[in-house]
């Protein structure tokens, strides 16, 4: 898959107007907080399915005071456009080569990972977003993993509507329970597949970073992930479920666990910085992974130098470098950059009179 050529914002949170360049190489962005640099990055990635690296809505993305809307428009190698934006009071649209798209056609043009600080609760905080991660990872795989997510929350909306009022009449349960069934087994195996392949590609490397052993757990009698298996999950749980109004079994409810493999150690008892070398390793191994296959992916690291020693920032930018992966990197200061050298081309984002600015090095 091809990397960007270009970004293009428009009244996107903290940016009026910006079209940045890139030459291919590791773009490291520093800044002072609050100068605009997490939000171009967040920009980058709403160029893949989903709500981007901080859950934003359509909404919250539009600069203030002025509500006009936005959008985000990028030029990839190769030509091709992809253009994502929303008017005021709408829900996002989707434009891939001048032709209105689905959201989840984003994810066959470009292959993004990201890590953010608010990742770094990853191990000790709710199942959902270790869901969340590994979905992204199966998607990174398999773009057809995120159809199937959405097919599985919406057929379960109307299911827990259902339940909510206390309709009894199974084949109103059947019909969707059905289609729950079918996109939950595809999840599954799309979420073991993930986990196979990023284990394989931490054994397979010699990294500066901790391997992790991981595992899919599923809930209570719950099944192993097969259409059959759901299907009877549900039927069996209508009489539960109506009495809590929701859906209390099923791929929504597994969870993901990780061990530091060296130690043997939960990824949950480990120190702050284990944890964050953890995901560091995880999102390497995810890339090294789609690298085997094709093309590497864009890497979207936020503040990610900020806890590691010179080191270890250097061991991650020579993984970087290796992959061959465009990759968007942020800090405070350009001093955290400085064992990337050549490699790397600069930005500067200041915030001047309430809009972000760039300022090449």
């Amino acid at each position: 898959m091809p990397r960007l050529a270009s970004l293009t914002l428009s009244h996107f949170r903290s940016w009026r107007r910006a079209r940045l360049a890139f030459d291919g190489r590791i773009v490291a962005i520093h800044g002072a907080n609050g100068a605009g640099k997490t939000n171009l990055i967040e920009a980058i990635s709403l160029l893949s399915p989903g709500r981007g690296l901080r859950r934003g809505t359509a909404e919250e993305f539009s600069r203030r005071p002025e509500g006009l809307g936005w959008k985000i428009a990028a030029e990839l190698e190769g030509g091709q456009e992809v253009e994502t934006s929303a008017e005021p009071g709408q829900t996002r649209s989707v434009r891939i080569g001048g032709k209105a798209a689905a959201q989840v056609a984003l994810a066959e043009e470009l292959r993004l990972l990201w890590l953010v600080p608010s990742m770094d609760r990853l191990f000790i905080e709710g199942a959902e977003g270790r869901r969340r991660f590994l979905d992204r990872a199966a998607m990174s795989f398999a773009p057809a993993h995120a159809e199937a997510t959405l097919a599985y929350d919406k057929a379960m909306r109307e299911r827990n509507r259902l339940l909510k009022d206390m309709i009894r009449d199974a084949h109103w349960y059947e019909a969707l329970e059905g289609q729950m069934a079918a996109a939950g087994a595809r999840i599954q195996a799309g979420r073991q597949a993930a986990i196979g392949a990023l284990m394989a590609a931490q054994n397979a490397a010699a990294t500066a970073f901790p391997a992790a052993t991981l595992a899919l757990t599923h809930p209570e009698a719950g099944p192993q992930g097969s259409d059959e298996g759901l299907r009877g999950l549900y039927a069996e749980g209508r009489r539960r479920d109506m009495a809590a109004g929701r859906t209390l079994d099923g791929p929504h409810r597994a969870d993901l666990t990780a061990l530091w493999a060296e130690k043997g150690m939960p990824a949950a008892d480990c120190s702050t910085g284990e944890q964050k070398a953890l995901l560091i390793s995880l999102i390497l191994a995810n890339a090294r992974a789609l690298a085997a296959e094709g093309p590497p992916p864009i890497l979207l690291l936020d503040e990610v130098a900020a806890h590691l020693d010179a080191a270890r920032r250097a061991a991650l930018y020579d993984e970087i470098h290796a992959l061959g992966a465009q990759a968007f990197l942020t800090g405070t200061g350009p001093e955290l950059f400085e064992e990337l050298g050549e490699r790397a081309e600069r930005i500067e984002i200041r915030e001047e009179e309430g809009e972000s600015h760039v300022h090449r090095d």
